[in-house]
Parts: C-alpha cells; sequence; structure tokens
C-alpha cells in the first residue's frame, strides 16, 4: 500500500537503495550489536537453567512496585456468560508500576516475580492458552526463578540523570523546551517531574510480560503503568476479594494467615483464564474464515478502558501526596492471593507527592494492546489527558473501527512493526490507515527486520532459541528491544515537549526516524524474509542458509558484522521507515501545543477554539483538536 506524499516525504515511489552486504547477497542484516548493559549477577550467570532478562540501558535504576486496588463501582461488561456467570467483570485493578528509581540499599533487595505467584499455576495458565495443557508447564520451568532486574519498592529518584546539568550552551534549548510557570521548570536543586506512560499488553500477556520495555523507559525517566488486564486476554490472573486477605491472630496473638475473613473463607478470590470464543478459538488467524468474534473483543476493549481509567485514578491519589489510602487499600500483600510478603513495605510515599506528570501521558500497548491504544485516541473527550500513542505491532483484526467521523486519532502515532506482521497485507493496510488518520499531528510507521511479532516483549528474550529455530527470528533479542525502545524516545523527545530538558538530554538518538522512506511495494523481493508458504503468514519468517541463522544465530550475525565496514552499517540494515511526516510538521505540532498552553494561562480566555490549526489565521484542518482540553 502506497502512503499519499504529505506522510511519506516522497512525492513519487522510489525503490531504496540496498546497503551492506545484504543488498548484494540477500542475507539477514543486522549488523549493529546492543547496548552496553550492566553485568549480570551469579544467581542468573551460574544458577542454571534459570533464564535472565538483561539489566536496563537507562541512567537510571529501576523499581517496581505490584498494586491491586478494589474499584469503586464493580461492574460487568455486555452479556456474555460462561457457566451461568458474567465473563466480564470488573472488581479490582491490577499492574506493576515501574519508575526511575535511587539505587537500592540493602544488601539484598527484593526483585518482583516474572512469571509470577503461584508459580505452577501461572505455568498451567500459559499452558491453557497456548493449548498444550500439562505439557506447557515443563516449558516454563527455567523462568519459575526469573526475576525483574528491578528493585521492589525502591525509593523514588529525586535526581536528574548524570551528566545532563545544565551548561551554557543549553539554555537556548531549556528555554524552548521548559515553561517557567508550569511546574515544569528545571532548577538544579529540584527533583525531576517524571513524564508518564501507560502501557496495554496483548493477548497472552501479563503486566510483567512486557518488563523489558516498560523497565528500558522507566531506566530513562518514565513512570510506566503495565496493566494486568482481567478481561480473559492474559494466560491466568487471580482477582482478589477485599478484605478476604486481612490476617487475623490466633488466642496466643500470632499470626496466622492461612486463615481468611469469615466472609470469604471458601471464595476469597477469583481465577480468570484466557477465553477463546465460542466455536472461533482461532479467531487471532489471519486465515480464519470466521473473522474476529467481535462481541468478545469489543466486550474485552470496554473493559481494557475501564481499567486504564482506575489506574489513572490510582497514579493521582500517589501524585496527590496520598499514598498512604493506595497502601491500605492494597491486595498484593501478606495474605492475599498471588502475592508477595513484601507488599508495598517501605515506599516513601511523601516522595511521589507532584513527582508524576499527569496531564500529558503516553499511551503505548502491543498487538490487541496496541489495539487498546487506539481506543484511547479516538476518546479524547474521555482520555483528554493522553497525549501520544505508540503502538507495537497491533492487531489490526481486535481493533475496534470508529464509531463516527470525529472519533478519529487526534494525537502523535507512533507505529513499530515486526517483519512477520508487516507481511500480512490487511493488517499492514491497517495500520497504515491509522498512520493517515492521525494527520496532520506527526506519525511514523517502521518495521524492525529479523523480528516476529514477540520480540516486542520478554518472550524473545528468554526464549531466544525457539525464537530463532521455530519461528525463525534473526535479529538480535536485544538489539530488536534497542531499536524499539530508542525509536520511541526518539518519537517522544520530538512530540512531547512536557519532558523535562535533562531528562530528555540522556535519551539516546540513533536518528531511526529520520532515514529514507521505504515503500513496502518497492523493496527488492531478495531483502525480503516473507514466508513461502501462506500459511505461516505472520507468524514466522523465511530467512536463507537457515542452518546457521536458525540454530546459531548468534554466531551467523557475529560472522556477518565482519563483513560490514568498521562503524556498524546505516539504520537501514535494521529498520524499513514506511512513512514520516513532511518536513516542518512536528515543529508545527509543538508550536500549537505551546500557544495552547499560553491560551490556557491566559486569564482573557474563557475557552479554548476546538481545533488550532499550524498557523493564525490560516485554514484549519482536523485534528490536533484542542489538546487535552
Amino acid at each position: 500500500m502506497s502512503l499519499p506524499p504529505w506522510i511519506s516525504g516522497n512525492k513519487h515511489k522510489s525503490s531504496a537503495p540496498s546497503n551492506g552486504f545484504l543488498s548484494a547477497t540477500g542475507k539477514v542484516r543486522n549488523p549493529k550489536k546492543p547496548k552496553a548493559r550492566p553485568p549480570k549477577s551469579l544467581r542468573e550467570t551460574v544458577l542454571l537453567p534459570v533464564r535472565s532478562l538483561p539489566a536496563y540501558s537507562g541512567p537510571y535504576s529501576v523499581g517496581t512496585m505490584e498494586i491491586e486496588i478494589p474499584v469503586e463501582e464493580p461492574r460487568t461488561f455486555s452479556n456474555i456468560t460462561r457457566k451461568g456467570n458474567h465473563l466480564l467483570q470488573l472488581k479490582t485493578v491490577l499492574m506493576t508500576i515501574y519508575y526511575p528509581a535511587s539505587p537500592p540499599q540493602k544488601k539484598r533487595p527484593s526483585r518482583q516475580l516474572w512469571l509470577g505467584r503461584p508459580r505452577m499455576s501461572m505455568a498451567g495458565g500459559y499452558g491453557h492458552f497456548s493449548t498444550l495443557g500439562p505439557l506447557g508447564v515443563p516449558i516454563f520451568l527455567p523462568t519459575m526463578f526469573t526475576k525483574l532486574p528491578a528493585f521492589r519498592n525502591a525509593p523514588l529518584s529525586s535526581q536528574y540523570p548524570p551528566g545532563t546539568g545544565l551548561k551554557e550552551e543549553d539554555k537556548d534549548a531549556e528555554e524552548t523546551t521548559e515553561e517557567e510557570d508550569d511546574g515544569n521548570s528545571e532548577y538544579e536543586d529540584e527533583a525531576p517531574r517524571f513524564p508518564l506512560m501507560i502501557f496495554s499488553h496483548g493477548l497472552g500477556g501479563t503486566k510483567t510480560a512486557y518488563s523489558s520495555v516498560c523497565g528500558e523507559f522507566a531506566s530513562y525517566g518514565f513512570v510506566v503503568i503495565a496493566l494486568e488486564h482481567r478481561d480473559g486476554s492474559g494466560p491466568r490472573s487471580f482477582v482478589n476479594q477485599p478484605g478476604s486477605g486481612e490476617i487475623v491472630f490466633d488466642k496466643n496473638g500470632q499470626r496466622d494467615p492461612k486463615h481468611h475473613h469469615r466472609k470469604h473463607k471458601d471464595t476469597h478470590y477469583d481465577v480468570m483464564d484466557y477465553v477463546f470464543p465460542k466455536d472461533n478459538a482461532w479467531d487471532t488467524s489471519p486465515h480464519n474464515e470466521k473473522g474476529v468474534d467481535r462481541e468478545l473483543r469489543g466486550a474485552q476493549l470496554d473493559l481494557r478502558l475501564a481499567e486504564i481509567e482506575e489506574a489513572y485514578k490510582i497514579i493521582n491519589t500517589i501524585n496527590a501526596g496520598n499514598g498512604e489510602e493506595v497502601d491500605k487499600k492494597n491486595m498484593r500483600r501478606e495474605g492475599y492471593k498471588a502475592s508477595s510478603t513484601h507488599g508495598l513495605e517501605g515506599v516513601d510515599w511523601a516522595a511521589w507527592k507532584g513527582r508524576v506528570d499527569t496531564e500529558y501521558v503516553v499511551a503505548a500497548g502491543h498487538s490487541f494492546g496496541a489495539a487498546t491504544v487506539v481506543d484511547m485516541l479516538r476518546h479524547e473527550k474521555r482520555f483528554k489527558w493522553v497525549a501520544q500513542g505508540i503502538i507495537y505491532d497491533i492487531w489490526g483484526s481486535g481493533t475496534r473501527p470508529a464509531a463516527a467521523e470525529d472519533e478519529k486519532i487526534q494525537a502523535p502515532l507512533l507505529a513499530i512493526n515486526s517483519e512477520a506482521f508487516t507481511y500480512w497485507p490487511s493488517n499492514f493496510d491497517l495500520v497504515s490507515n491509522l498512520v493517515e488518520e492521525a494527520h496532520p499531528c506527526p506519525a511514523y510507521l517502521m518495521t524492525v527486520r529479523g523480528t516476529i511479532h514477540v520480540s516486542q516483549s520478554d518472550f524473545s528474550l528468554l526464549y531466544p532459541n525457539v525464537c530463532s529455530i521455530f519461528l525463525k527470528a534473526s535479529a538480535n533479542p536485544e538489539r530488536a528491544l534497542d531499536i524499539n525502545v530508542n525509536a520511541s524516545l526518539e518519537f517522544l523527545s520530538m512530540v512531547m515537549p512536557t519532558i523535562p530538558y535533562r531528562i530528555k538530554k540522556a535519551f539516546p538518538n540513533e536518528e531511526l526516524l529520520r532515514t529514507q522512506t521505504h515503500h513496502l511495494e518497492d523493496i527488492p523481493t531478495i531483502d525480503m524474509h516473507k514466508p513461502k508458504d501462506e500459511k505461516w503468514m505472520a507468524a514466522r519468517l523465511r530467512i536463507p542458509h537457515e542452518f546457521t541463522w536458525r540454530v546459531a544465530p548468534g554466531l551467523a550475525r557475529k560472522l556477518a558484522r565482519k563483513k560490514v565496514t568498521e562503524g556498524g552499517g546505516s539504520p537501514d540494515d535494521e529498520i524499513w521507515l514506511h512513512c514520516k511526516p513532511v518536513e516542518g510538521t512536528v515543529e508545527k505540532y509543538n508550536s500549537t501545543v505551546e500557544r495552547l498552553k499560553d491560551r490556557r494561562k491566559s486569564k482573557d480566555a474563557k475557552t479554548v477554539p476546538a481545533s488550532v490549526g499550524p498557523n493564525e489565521g490560516a485554514k484549519q484542518e482536523p485534528g490536533c483538536k484542542e489538546w487535552r482540553n
């Protein structure tokens, strides 16, 4: 699908020149190495067969908090039932918050489990999701001991990234990116105010299944709320009943966690497993003749949006200095199902007051989570606080179409595809249309070469051999993570002027979004890894010299790098940038944002126009409506 010239930046389609060794031979290109990261601990390098996750690359240590809070108004969604009960119910909201932290002071700080508790039961949930049943449990044995490279309940950092102090040459940049009166100015003795991101997982995901992506953002200065959706899209989730985990004491005054509140002694938690659509279990397949179960997927989206709103209320409560209220209500502590005994122990709630920017929020998600993000962006009156969206490998079939003409994307958008999903024609058309819909806001569409659908989650990092041998992923999993995060940070640095300059200054910038555009139909066949058999479309890739790349991808990449000149090659070796805004679009958008801020601060401005064009007095264009009024 070709794109309009006002998006792609090219009036005519042109075949992008191939470069490096792949252009001549058709071999898989991935010449760059991943970013340097701190070494792993002995526990993660000596104890076998424990699988470990790479440490985060940003300037901050990362802390996590695990929170489950009862919602103010429990309710059901749709009339779908299973075994006589409403299937989709909102009782509590569950999340892990990743955030920039100070280095832990404890000798052996606590870290959150990746798989979650109870481990055998969670592995069984993945067995159910994968349809392997009990046979799936041994596959997750190595990850039962995997811990996040982040520290539980660590102190929120009060420092800017090292080496980003304001120098004379930075003052002009600081003045153009920060406002003096909006609480976002940067003084040497002030603690930073961190930008907020909300992350929505895909089918089979949990609050920790994307810990590498979420943790990377946190290591660069973001507070990230990773939801665990209880909509039947995850492998298994435990929903606690309020009060069911209250510890009682025996007559000797000893704590007895085995005895729960009498009211819930038999049903103190619910189990939400993955829900397969009736008579259409594989509605996710590109070849499914019945198509997507719209009733189920639409109801799941409704529940997801409600969970996100509840999570947003919680972070606002914390940001207002009332974190103790969250601590008291939290049901992820001793006595509750699937909980750590640590709970929120040791969190300095006073340090969180006013430290998160909850007005201009990034919405990000993968697969069905990306479809959730699109739904948020299309309801800008409901989600006024969402300022821009990032969609990783969106599941187009699960995306709900806009219900009305005014329900269009009104915010900057970055779409990053895996190479496997790029070869799914209807899916690529949909994501291309979403990028076009976001006009005139800045919007980008990019493909990361050599990647598959799970490359934007932790699974490719924990199971690299499975991904290379069975799904034919050729990209280094850590490098693929770097590309996704670096491109996202580059995008946010351009379209999010509310990020403090000294935090933004620490972002890596490979200028991935400034490379030449590649129209999909003009890419030489030799450079593509589209499966020959249509049954593998979107599921896996086709690669040359399969034995080497599938069995020893690390060795294959090492040999490939030797054929590239020193310097690591071009970004074109690793990505295809399909479309980007024309020159000046980003500047016009940011100018619009700044004018809207000025108008809000003006005592004489009672209202703000519904839309603001790029120039005063010019013809108004659709999109970029009154920015979160």
